[in-house]
């Protein structure tokens, strides 16, 4: 008799694995709304574009390699996919940019691997850092929030969609951008003295952030993920923030607050680290994962060269989950260590 070999996500059948990625599409409704009101509705337009590039190439590819498309398709894993990269992109991306990181995600961090369940790295994160190792400029383009300039509307935001080059983009240093470019102010005075630092994190970034909060709460609730990755990744990423604050000097690396509600921290926690496929498998080996991941985000942030270093920090623990799992793997009842 032969066995069927089965992967991650180890779900009960197609409708468990569809049913899962709605719920995750549903979950990301409170920030998109945010991100809408705070920023204009590129990122909506983004998703919208970006959702239909990648079910065609999804289409696409799995036809060629002599699968059933309508399988893939429908199961929304691809626009789960296409739907964290383009949240994750700034809110006016030229349409090439959306087109490049989508196919990237879909080709390289996906399908190159054999599609659902056997890709090692997140697919979104591949895409994500293929555009912002590539096209620095593009991916920091972000439009100050709704309150400091006018937001644009839908005209205007398909204009930049697909002509980028007849209209002049606003963009404003994001509130991670401004901590790292400090150099002799105090904390406290330069979230004083600017105007889109208002708040913990920025003006428009907190809210997002408690949108994407809401959201990962309520899939925590419908038993989407466990609790261990993404609470171990916030407590992580407060302890280094709260190490490293020393009181709020010009060298302070930003308070705990700052960090928490500012860049893509709940997004990241709750929609980006749980990934079923690429993250961690035990539940000990979740808190490592994910602890790590805080750490990382952390030092990138003060230390590297991109202030949401998110992308970066996923995808190298990524590479490390196999070796995580390996080193945490639950004793099997009734035996001793070295049995097993």
């Amino acid at each position: 008799m032969s066995l069927l070999k089965v992967t991650s996500p180890h779900v009960a059948g197609q409708s468990r694995v569809s049913s899962v990625m709605r719920d995750v599409l549903l979950a990301t409704i409170p920030g998109v709304v945010v991100l809408t009101a705070y920023f204009g509705p590129g990122t909506l337009v983004n998703i919208v574009f970006g959702g239909l590039i990648a079910v065609a190439c999804e289409y696409a590819v799995t036809a060629w390699r002599g699968r059933d498309p309508r399988v893939a398709i429908s199961d929304l894993s691809i626009l789960v996919t296409s739907t964290l990269l383009c949240i994750a992109l700034p809110p006016y991306a030229p349409w090439w940019l959306i087109v490049i990181g989508v196919l990237t995600a879909v080709l390289l961090g996906k399908q190159v691997f054999g599609g659902l369940g056997y890709n090692p790295f997140n697919p979104a994160m591949v895409g994500y850092v293929v555009l912002l190792i590539s096209f620095p400029v593009q991916m920091s383009a972000w439009a100050p929030p709704r309150g400091l300039t006018d937001v644009p509307g839908l005209g205007e935001t398909l204009r930049h969609l697909f002509a980028p080059g007849t209209i002049d983009a606003v963009t404003a240093a994001t509130p991670l951008d401004l901590l790292r470019q400090n150099t002799g102010l105090l904390f406290d005075d330069l979230m004083s003295s600017r105007a889109e630092l208002g708040g913990w994190g920025g003006v428009g970034w907190v809210q997002a952030n408690i949108a994407f909060l809401v959201g990962g709460i309520w899939l925590l609730y419908r038993k989407t993920f466990t609790w261990h990755a993404p609470l171990a990744m916030l407590g992580a990423l407060s302890l280094c923030a709260l190490i490293g604050y020393d009181g709020g000097s010009s060298e302070s690396g930003g308070s705990a607050l700052f960090h928490l509600f500012s860049g893509a921290t709940m997004f990241a926690a709750f929609f980006i680290i749980t990934d079923p496929v690429s993250s961690a498998v035990s539940n000990r080996g979740r808190l490592i994962f994910g602890a790590l991941i805080g750490a990382l985000v952390y030092l990138i942030r003060v230390l590297g060269n991109y202030p949401d270093a998110v992308a970066f920090a996923v995808l190298i623990l990524n590479f490390c989950a196999p070796f995580i799992d390996h080193y945490t793997q639950p004793k099997v009842y009734g035996t001793r260590n070295k049995d097993v």
